[in-house]
């Protein structure tokens, strides 16, 4: 009897190591681990990109889902999530919808979190949080909590 191996979705698919040395644009689909040095740009249409703890990034990141580790040096837009740990720091714009920056992580620029959605044309649309929306979600807050 034959088992069909089915692709793991959350593997790393390529990897840059931490003695590599890139200088141009990486165009890669699933997920790539940069712990070496990258000088340019970074993009995937779909795909997630790891800095690794030890890798510097001189780099614009157009991706999916970046999680950062490491050193970047450049604006990152990400279309669904961006999450920068420790020991990280981001030195640049951040835009996605979601953002998150733990306790530890040196952070110098500006963070914009905005919805995209699809509309029935197939464009995209960007919806900026909206300060009256978050204040009606502050009113209805349980507070007895």
């Amino acid at each position: 009897m034959l088992k069909s191996k089915a692709k793991k979705t959350d593997s790393i698919t390529t990897f840059l190591g931490a003695d590599a040395h890139i200088e141009g644009t990486i165009n890669f689909k699933g997920i790539i681990r940069l712990d070496g040095k990258v000088k340019g740009k970074i993009s995937s249409i779909e795909g997630t990109v790891v800095v690794g703890e030890k890798a510097v990034i001189d780099a614009d990141i157009d991706v999916d889902t970046a999680i950062i580790k490491g050193q970047v040096n450049g604006t990152i837009n990400a279309r669904n999530k961006i999450e920068v740990l420790p020991p990280g720091s981001v030195k640049g714009d951040l835009h996605a919808p979601i953002i998150a920056i733990d306790a530890g992580v040196r952070f110098n620029g500006h963070c914009e979190m905005e919805r995209k959605t699809i509309t029935s044309d197939t464009s995209e649309k960007t919806e900026k949080n909206d300060s009256s929306e978050i204040e009606s979600k502050i009113k209805n807050f349980p507070k007895n909590l």
